[in-house]
């Protein structure tokens, strides 16, 4: 079970390090174009990864042919269209703070579809870390990202959270009869063939010669650790450990982000992200208590 929790901890690291990279990629790669190579680099990567492991690559029925297209549309295209085009309209803190909010609706769908408990300490344990995620993302200053309403990109960045956590959601059910692994290729694979018509239309097929030695490395890494053992490594912790909990790592992925900020493009640190770190490690250790005699919520013995 500790390998799971280093897995996780680890998957926040991959998703915190996809912030570097698209900024990086940022003003050479156009939005559609960078999540079409990211998935086509994961695809093939889970490819060899598959085969090498003799699993069963295609669906073997129809429930989980729907059930990997619905992965696809969800996790892959429709979580990067909206985050892409949200972007254009809010800043990235801003959507870092609604983004922050994916435990909660996970939890909280998985409590209601999944009958998963939910303890007061569990929940205490999830406001703290979501807390914790907007003290670091804010720079100490929460309400500062409230301010100026609620507009179009901010529906689209909330639309990242549902299509997440449909994602989350979906992907426990998948994994009764598929693998981590082969349920992340083929949802890669229907991304693929989703991304490829937006992306064409951006004008890829032109630009793509001229990217540079940085650009592909950093698409690689979109690919590799983003996605193959990002999304991979996040299925194995859903199916060990449940979607409540495994989600709650995702608040370590915007502290993450910050660090790697710091070491690679020289952002500066503040006291703010220590103070947020304390908030995440605190309550994701709160949401790991036993329970034992709680009242629970999404419990078949719940009052």
């Amino acid at each position: 079970m500790l390998l799971i929790y280093i897995k996780l901890l680890m998957t926040a690291v991959f998703w915190g390090g996809t912030f570097i990279a698209g900024r990086m990629l940022a003003g050479s790669v156009t939005p559609f174009a960078a999540a079409f190579f990211r998935f086509v680099f994961a695809s093939g990567f889970l490819f060899v990864i598959v085969m090498r492991r003799k699993e069963k690559i295609v669906p073997r029925d129809r429930w989980q042919l729907l059930s990997v297209i619905l992965l696809g549309m969800t996790g892959v295209f429709a979580y990067n269209a909206l985050f892409f085009n949200g972007l254009k309209l809010v800043t990235a803190g801003r959507a870092s703070i609604i983004i922050a909010n994916n435990p909660i609706v996970i939890s909280v769908l998985a409590a209601l579809f999944f009958r998963e408990t939910l303890s007061p300490v569990k929940i205490a344990g999830i406001l703290i870390s979501v807390s914790g995620a907007v003290v670091a993302i804010s720079g100490g200053h929460p309400l500062a990202l409230f301010s100026g309403g609620f507009g179009v990109g901010e529906f689209m960045i909330f639309g990242c959270v549902l299509s997440w956590a449909a994602y989350t959601l979906l992907g426990k059910r998948v994994m009764s009869t598929l693998s981590p692994l082969t349920a992340t290729l083929n949802a890669a694979v229907v991304g693929v063939l989703a991304l490829v018509i937006p992306a064409c239309l951006e004008g890829m097929p032109g630009a793509a010669p001229g990217y540079t030695l940085t650009d592909w490395i950093s698409l690689a890494y979109l690919g590799l650790f983003g996605t193959v053992l990002g999304f991979v490594w996040y299925y194995e912790a859903v199916r060990a450990i449940g979607p409540s909990r495994a989600s709650l790592f995702i608040n370590f992925v915007p502290i993450s982000a910050i660090c790697l900020g710091h070491m690679i493009l020289d952002e500066p640190l503040t006291p703010s992200l220590l103070v947020g770190a304390i908030l995440v490690v605190s309550g994701v250790t709160l949401n790991h208590l036993p329970t034992a005699g709680m009242p629970r919520l999404g419990s078949r013995q719940a009052t």
